[in-house]
């Protein structure tokens, strides 16, 4: 099973990507943060095989959680998909740089969503 953390502070980006994933005739768990300090507790208390990451969010954003995971041994090579509105050149490289597996501009696409899903799902068998 893969057990999948949607870390976005809205609710419907949450069920979008929790929706599209459910299409994808992939066995999953779905679990929700809606920033970087509830993603941290959940990754304390669960396995979990890809985060699906927005970067503007209160208390925690998306950067700053990936700079933390990416610090810990443990959560090195754990995919992180960011899925976030900032479209700029920059960000994406900021993105890459500290350890995103990929980058998503919303909105997202079902098509490219999937096939993202698909590429890193293999990668990490």
């Amino acid at each position: 099973m893969v057990r999948i953390l949607v870390v976005d502070d809205s609710l419907i980006m949450r069920n979008i990507v929790k929706n599209t994933f459910a299409t994808m005739k992939v066995n999953f768990q779905c679990l929700e943060a809606e920033n970087g300090k509830q993603a941290l507790r959940t990754l304390e208390s669960n396995e979990v095989s890809l985060v699906f990451l927005d970067w503007n969010m209160p208390g925690m954003d998306g950067m700053e959680f990936l700079k933390t995971v990416r610090a810990m041994p443990q959560y090195k090579t754990l995919p992180v998909v960011m899925v976030t509105s900032e479209r700029g050149k920059f960000s994406v490289i900021e993105a890459l740089q500290n350890g995103a597996t990929d980058y998503i501009v919303k909105p997202v696409s079902e098509k490219i969503f999937k096939e993202k899903v698909q590429e890193i799902l293999v990668l990490a068998r």
